[in-house]
């Protein structure tokens, strides 16, 4: 063995609590010779596995590399956390260097010759093999892997790949912190009376809280570009203007001018991209991301995404002008702007439903919610969840909980990282330190128990106030830990297929169905109590709500959809000289409605360019949506949003089996049949617009 440079103990050896890492032993400047050790540690390993001299089997190959780099792993896992969670100037330089050193890294394994063609001649003998169904898939993500990362190129074009990857990583990189410069730097100081004017008591305290982080000792406000902020600043401040400058500020987050500006990123990604695809024999890098998931073709994205489009923009159009009655009776006269849209949506709200966002969120209490999350967890999967005081995390607000099962037996640990900082990018995420798995570990131990987290970025109250969601927070909170609840749940043997690996048009349906049980009646009136009195919500205002939750879908749907009809676009054209011009275009073609932005611009659609997780695939939340209407819906034909069987078939055939089972059959085998979009445009108070077929999905 190679003598390595040290690596300090609390970034490999987890032997806090139940095996948390010890947070507070790790500095920032102990990662790049981690790194080092690490990186060079697999590649010993690597190098073993392919030098075998006995014939390859399932074990000596697969299960090899499934268990090899597990410091490698461990040193990621708590660097990547920091980079989104709570980053400096010291990781972020460390982050540009590391993220193509990790795609030289990962290059180098998937053109390894001799490694491949271990894993090639298992791939063709599988049939003889007497594999399990997850070993089967196992064995075909390892094969697809290769083939996906070039292992069939010549020389000279694995090595124009793996230039490809090293520059997409060092830019999806630098794409993510240039947004996040944007976002840490611009506020928006307010200190008069007048330009209060319209804003409730949460959401001052929020401003206020947010103008501490920044500094701020005067007892002022500020606005942020945090969703937490921004969006209810939109929605209840009477001063037009003020409205009009932090919409600008926000929808411009990474085009700005300057070294932070990221249409040059794109327009290299974008470049680059192609290139990877057609080096690797597809149309378009859609084509590409498409090969491995659900809808299989952009066309078939693209089908489902406009025919939701025309139903969305018909119902857009007619809330626009509803809009614009409210507008008159202000005495402004004209088509709606992007930064009114919010402030009279909630006027309407008001008047049609007769109750306001402001007076909702004394009921939506974070610890409450939080508790409902875990209640809705116990019914269904059986589970228990409690804190764990007095263990430290990655930051201060990080609070740790276990997990157990119906038997008492630890499962998983979970942490809740829920306030924003301007150390975290923005957006809410889940992520794990450790994924399941039941393999022999060379420690000793057998298998991993999953430690999952949660991040949000929900406004942080003054001290001694109780932390106030507004109803998308609390969404999102429940989306976030149903994503946790399908790491935490996962029970395979092998960790490639543990928890979320699954095809990124399947991931989201755990997460967007757990959505549903925030408003099943019975979880509102037991949570929903007014942070003051302790008063469940009224019937009449729950009545309210739950009546009210498909207004303003026209927008929402168009916001979210003209996202994914831009990503499809970029990626399934060759280089692109003026993304922004592409962007113009295809908005135009479409009809976008001038009162209405894209939910995430290019030069900060973080999702499709810091990284590429969800390149040509943002429609992914569309197209797990239409499952996750239809899995509700079986709670709701079996009369009983908590319904036993149909709980004990959702843990066990989606929340427990990751990848371990193809998506149609595990879905099939919960459900019985495979979904129909209607009950998902249902949901979103569009099945009336027209028709869609159950087919297209």
């Amino acid at each position: 063995m190679t003598d390595h440079p040290p690596i300090n103990p609390a970034l490999v050896e987890w032997t806090g609590q139940h095996g948390l890492p010890h947070f507070d032993r790790v500095g920032d400047d102990d990662f790049a010779a981690a790194f080092d050790a690490a990186l060079a540690r697999h590649d010993e390993e690597i190098a073993g596995i392919a030098a075998q001299s006995e014939a390859p089997t399932f074990d000596n190959t697969i299960v090899a590399l499934e268990v090899a780099g597990d410091d490698l792993s461990r040193v990621s896992a708590l660097f990547w956390n920091r980079a989104g969670a709570h980053t400096n100037d010291v990781i972020q330089a460390l982050e540009r260097d590391i993220a193509p050193k990790m795609s030289r890294h990962y290059s180098r394994i998937a053109m390894n010759e001799a490694l491949f063609r271990r894993v090639d001649a298992l791939w063709n003998g599988r049939e003889d093999l007497d594999l399990t169904v997850e070993q089967g898939r196992v064995l075909e993500r390892h094969w697809k892997g290769f083939v996906r990362s070039g292992a069939k190129l010549s020389r000279d074009q694995q090595e124009r790949l793996a230039a490809i990857n090293e520059t997409l990583a060092g830019l999806g990189a630098r794409f993510g912190q240039n947004v996040l410069g944007d976002e840490k730097e611009w506020s928006l100081p307010i200190a008069s009376d007048e330009d209060l004017a319209g804003l409730p008591a949460f959401l001052r305290d929020a401003m206020a809280g947010a103008a501490r982080e920044r500094g701020a000792t005067d007892g002022s406000y500020a606005v942020t570009l945090s969703r937490s902020v921004i969006e209810p600043f939109l929605s209840f401040s009477s001063r037009r203007d003020l409205r009009e400058k932090a919409f600008e500020a926000w929808v411009r987050r990474g085009q700005n001018g300057g070294e932070r500006d990221n249409i040059a990123v794109v327009r290299e990604m974008l470049a680059l991209r192609a290139e990877k695809a057609s080096l690797l024999g597809y149309d378009s890098f859609a084509a590409y991301k498409l090969d491995d998931t659900m809808a299989k073709t952009p066309d078939n994205v693209n089908d489902l995404l406009m025919k939701v489009w025309n139903k969305a923009r018909a119902k857009a159009l007619e809330e626009a002008s509803d809009l614009e009655g409210l507008m008159a009776e202000d005495g402004i006269n004209g088509p709606i702007q992007p930064w009114d849209w919010r402030y009279y949506a909630e006027k309407l709200r008001e008047r049609m439903f007769d109750f306001s966002e402001a007076e909702l969120k004394p009921y939506l209490q974070l610890e409450k919610i939080i508790e409902a999350c875990f209640d809705v967890a116990t019914r269904l999967f059986g589970v228990t969840i409690t804190e764990l005081k007095g263990v430290a995390a990655y930051h201060p607000d990080v609070r740790v909980f276990e997990v157990r099962d119906e038997e008492g037996s630890l499962k998983a640990l979970f942490l809740g990282d829920y306030f924003a900082r301007p150390s975290k990018r923005s957006g809410a995420w889940m992520s794990s330190f450790q994924s399941q798995h039941k393999l022999p570990l060379k420690s000793g131990a057998t298998g991993e128990l999953p430690i999952v987290y949660n991040v949000c970025n929900f406004a942080k109250p003054a001290p001694g106030k109780p932390a106030l969601l507004s109803i998308d927070d609390a969404r999102t909170l429940f989306h976030e830990f149903g994503h946790g609840l399908h790491g935490m749940l996962s029970d395979v043997t092998y960790p490639s297929v543990a928890g979320t690996g699954v095809s990124r048009d399947f991931v989201e349906l755990p997460s967007q169905l757990y959505e549903h049980w925030l408003t099943v009646p019975e979880i509102l009136t037991r949570y929903a109590v007014h942070y003051e009195t302790g008063e469940p919500m009224p019937k009449a205002l729950l009545d309210k709500v739950l009546a009210a939750r498909t207004f303003n879908a026209g927008f929402n749907t168009v916001e979210f959809t003209s996202s994914a009809l831009v990503d499809m676009a970029f990626h399934t054209q060759g280089p692109v000289e003026d993304p922004m011009a592409v962007q113009a275009k295809v908005l135009e073609s479409i009809g976008m409605p001038s009162s209405i932005v894209m939910r995430h611009a290019t030069p900060h659609f973080t999702h499709v360019f810091s990284g590429d997780g969800y390149s040509a695939g943002y429609y992914s939340y569309m197209w797990s949506e239409v499952l996750d209407a239809d899995a509700f819906a079986a709670f709701e034909e079996a009369g009983n949003p908590f319904d036993p069987v149909m709980a004990r078939k959702l843990k066990n055939n989606i929340y427990a089996v990751g990848g371990s089972i193809d998506p149609e059959a595990t879905y099939t085998a919960f459900r019985g049949k495979l979904p129909d979009p209607q009950a998902m445009l249902k949901k979103k108070g569009l099945s009336m617009v027209g028709e869609l077929s159950g087919s297209d999905a």
